[in-house]
């Protein structure tokens, strides 16, 4: 299995041996996976170490939906599932803010109806810690009054 890069080209050559792509996590190395490696026609790369790309970010998302939203629910059907992913896709897309789009929304980002939502949130962090500061100044302890 040759696996592509971003130019499209291919990191293994013809003929090479089928990739098992991992990450470093725990369950990915253990003694019996690196046994059935050992004997197999696979070969395991490590995502990010060995090889330019990964599929974390997708897989973080995952945990966050699965461990934030749904095991706090009851998940007594098919339907149901269903319900709370599509409830949760909606808020994570059109509600929560991501430091990688600088506070915008996935949707703001994607449909380009965020304007200045980076100013306002820089504006703002700033009046806040000026007045934090200036709160901080202006209060004394019992010793010091």
């Amino acid at each position: 299995m040759a696996i592509p890069t971003e130019a499209g080209r291919s990191i293994l050559g013809v003929g090479a041996p089928p990739l098992l792509v991992a990450d470093v996590g725990v369950e990915n190395l253990i003694k019996d996976i690196d046994a059935l490696l050992e004997f197999s026609l696979l070969r395991r790369v490590l995502a990010m170490t060995e090889i330019n790309f990964s599929n974390s970010l997708i897989e973080a998302w995952w945990r966050c939906l699965k461990h934030q939203w749904l095991f706090l629910n009851t998940l007594d059907s098919v339907a149901r599932v269903r319900k709370l992913v599509e409830f949760y896709v909606g808020e994570h897309n059109s509600k929560v803010p991501h430091s990688a789009f600088s506070g915008q929304t996935p949707d703001e980002m994607y449909f380009g109806t965020s304007a200045g939502v980076a100013d306002q949130l820089a504006a703002a962090g700033a009046a806040a810690r000026a007045a934090r500061l200036r709160a901080n100044r202006e209060a004394r302890c019992p010793v010091c009054a």
